[in-house]
């Protein structure tokens, strides 16, 4: 039985000597297997994952390595676990950890920086200058170090955000998504109350920066995108005005919403040439464009005008400056309903069928979570 020394352990929470993890060998090669159940160290605790979302990141680390980074390379046949968006129970503390308590329903985001470095010093720990050296104290799970796809985590402490009972585990994973937007708009100045707000892409990130930024008192809000369905859940979740660009000029629409002069703010979530230059044409002068997605090729993109507008452009990695907790405090006061993302549920042990959902687009996926929750019950009625 599980019981490392110093950590606080609860027999009301029997945790086994090892667990069951996802495994990535070599590309796209996913193995399910046992492994040692962690033990979290000071300023830690140990999470029972409960259900984790599954991110477009997480099909590029499985697929191709990157942005991965594993022991300085990339992450295959190295015994790693993906997966970030998750949520659980708090289930073993650390050494004199009592900011928390076993039992407690708790969802995580990505990254835990050194907390020694300029940048975390600053607030910036997914910037952390220690990125990717765990023997500094610097975490990203899922990328840096094993993430969700597991029976159990490791988490910083700093990481955390207490879940309401009035919030599902399904939900609760969709807080780490959530965060992001919220990141997003807190870097292009946070205080968007009363100003226009666009949005490129309406993929998970995209949606809840629209339902993140109309929370937030902006208007109008605008979203653009290509699939209709995805266009009206935007409108659901607090979109304005949506424009589907394959029929309408997203450039020229939203010159004529805001008076000619175009957007205070653009969230870039698409991640192509086209957009980010759509984004940059859109932004007025002295306007400020977030690019919250990674694109897959080098982008070549107008510089001049952001030059001579006087355009500010900003980048992101995750949700940083603790954006999951105020995106936790919108969502827990139901100013927006995440959950409508939400369209597959499987378990763990269909992880690869989760997967191809997502990856494919099955049935209209958008968010897909899997989830340990019966597993977990079973486990807690056998210990009865």
């Amino acid at each position: 039985m599980y019981q490392p020394a110093g950590v606080t352990t609860s027999s009301d929470f029997p945790i086994p000597s090892d667990m069951k993890a996802w495994v990535l060998g070599g590309p796209d090669e996913l193995v399910l297997r046992n492994k040692p159940t962690p033990v979290p160290g000071r300023a830690e605790v140990l999470v029972r994952i409960d259900a984790v979302a599954i991110c477009a990141t997480d099909l590029q680390v499985i697929h191709s390595g990157s942005p991965a980074s594993i022991q300085g390379g990339l992450p295959f046949n190295k015994n790693f676990t993906p997966g970030h968006e998750y949520m659980g129970t708090v289930a073993a503390l650390g050494p004199h950890v009592d900011e928390y308590a076993i039992g407690e329903r708790v969802s995580v985001e990505i990254h835990a920086g050194c907390g020694q470095c300029k940048r975390c010093r600053q607030g910036m720990y997914t910037s952390c200058i220690n990125y990717g050296r765990p023997e500094k104290g610097h975490r990203a799970n899922g990328f840096t170090t094993d993430g969700g796809f597991a029976e159990y985590a490791i988490n910083h402490i700093n990481t955390l955000a207490r879940v309401p009972d009035s919030m599902s585990d399904a939900e609760a994973t969709l807080v780490v998504t959530a965060g992001t937007s919220m990141y997003g708009l807190t870097e292009l100045g946070g205080l968007v109350a009363g100003e226009s707000v666009v949005v490129i892409g309406p993929g998970p990130i995209g949606l809840l920066a629209v339902a993140v930024a109309k929370a937030l008192g902006a208007c109008p809000v605008i979203l653009t995108g290509t699939r209709p369905k995805r266009l009206a859940l935007g409108r659901e979740l607090g979109a304005d005005r949506v424009i589907n660009v394959a029929e309408e000029n997203a450039v020229e629409v939203v010159k004529q919403l805001t008076g000619g002069v175009g957007a205070d703010y653009v969230v870039e979530c698409a991640g192509t040439e086209a957009t980010v230059n759509q984004a940059i044409h859109m932004a007025n002068r002295g306007g400020k464009v977030c690019l919250a997605a990674f694109p897959h090729d080098p982008v070549t993109t107008d510089i001049a005008h952001l030059v001579r507008n006087n355009i500010y452009l900003y980048g992101i990695r995750g949700e940083g400056r603790s954006a999951t907790h105020r995106a936790m405090a919108l969502m827990a006061e139901k100013r927006f309903d995440a959950a409508k993302i939400h369209t597959h549920t499987f378990p763990l042990s269909d992880l690869p069928t989760a997967l191809r959902y997502a990856r494919e687009r099955v049935e209209d996926a958008i968010k897909v979570v899997v989830t340990t929750r019966q597993v977990n019950e079973l486990a807690r009625v056998a210990a009865e």
